[in-house]
């Protein structure tokens, strides 16, 4: 069962997918923000060919938790997207520093500053994809009795 995360920004969406067990999430791409309709188009071709079970949205909240102007500007995109893609469930995920992670560990491995540009995104989806992904585990293992 394949999960597909969005990290949705003003101007990109980075995506993320799982492995089949949904335990590793990996970058796929970086889609240029265009029409909201063509976003989703294309976003429910990669869903049909990956057979994608869940979609995860990065919910960019403020750091007491609270929603603000971006959080508003993700709901209404997954309101739209629901349009394009009716029968995939959404679930929204904190996002809060999943960048600062992402771009901590770009640094890390010594990238150009034009090469974390490009798949800044990406990494960010994969970072609230796997922190998705262990919570999920924790809370199935909570349930088994361990």
């Amino acid at each position: 069962m394949r999960i597909m995360c969005l990290d949705v920004g003003s101007k990109t969406i980075g995506v993320a997918m799982s492995d089949p067990l949904g335990w590793i999430a990996q970058a796929v791409k970086t889609i240029r923000r265009g029409a909201t309709q063509d976003d989703s188009l294309d976003l429910k071709k990669m869903i049909e060919e990956n057979e994608v079970k869940t979609i995860v949205v990065g919910l960019p909240l403020n750091m007491n938790g609270t929603e603000g102007p971006q959080a508003a500007s993700v709901r209404r995109f997954v309101d739209e997207m629901r349009k394009v893609i009716p029968d995939v469930p959404v679930e929204f995920w904190d996002e809060r520093l999943s960048t600062v992670a992402a771009e901590r560990g770009l640094l890390e491995a010594d990238l150009s500053r034009a090469k974390r540009k490009g798949v800044i995104d990406q990494m960010a989806a994969v970072h609230i994809l796997q922190g998705y992904l262990e919570a999920r585990r924790g809370a199935e293992s909570e349930g088994d009795g361990e």
